[in-house]
């Protein structure tokens, strides 16, 4: 099995959220987008954000409006609809919900299982009293 596609795969399954997380905040630039997802190390790519901004804007979740820049062209803010802004609330509790059932799984015994150090995560081995 390849860990490297596992933690893709567990990646974009939050992308989205983290996405929308950023946008609920007010009114964002996608430059601002990328730069808030460096921050928390969750790099993403222009070639990935502006697709899913388009996906997202179709489903009416996301609406955007065209700001004259004196620097350059102009640009394009992205914020939240009404139905986005539901759609948020929704992935918020389920996000809530889910990190909550995970943290439970994860920690036996008064320790966690998983423990991450920098850019790995080390999974122990269950102890004697469990036979998990």
């Amino acid at each position: 099995m390849n860990i490297e596609n596992t933690q893709s795969q567990m990646r974009k399954g939050v992308l989205e959220f983290c996405i929308l997380s950023v946008i609920q905040r007010g009114e964002v630039y996608p430059s601002d987008i990328i730069e808030e997802m460096k921050k928390a190390n969750l790099n993403i790519l222009e070639g990935t954000l502006y697709p899913l901004l388009t996906r997202l804007k179709n489903a009416d979740l996301l609406t955007y409006r065209w700001v004259e820049s004196s620097s350059g062209p102009p640009r394009k803010y992205f914020a939240l609809t009404e139905k986005g802004a539901a759609f948020y609330k929704e992935l918020e509790q389920t996000w809530n919900e889910m990190s909550s059932s995970v943290e439970a799984v994860t920690k036996k015994n008064g320790r966690a299982n998983a423990v991450v150090t920098g850019e790995s995560v080390q999974v122990h081995p269950p102890s004697a009293e469990s036979p998990l």
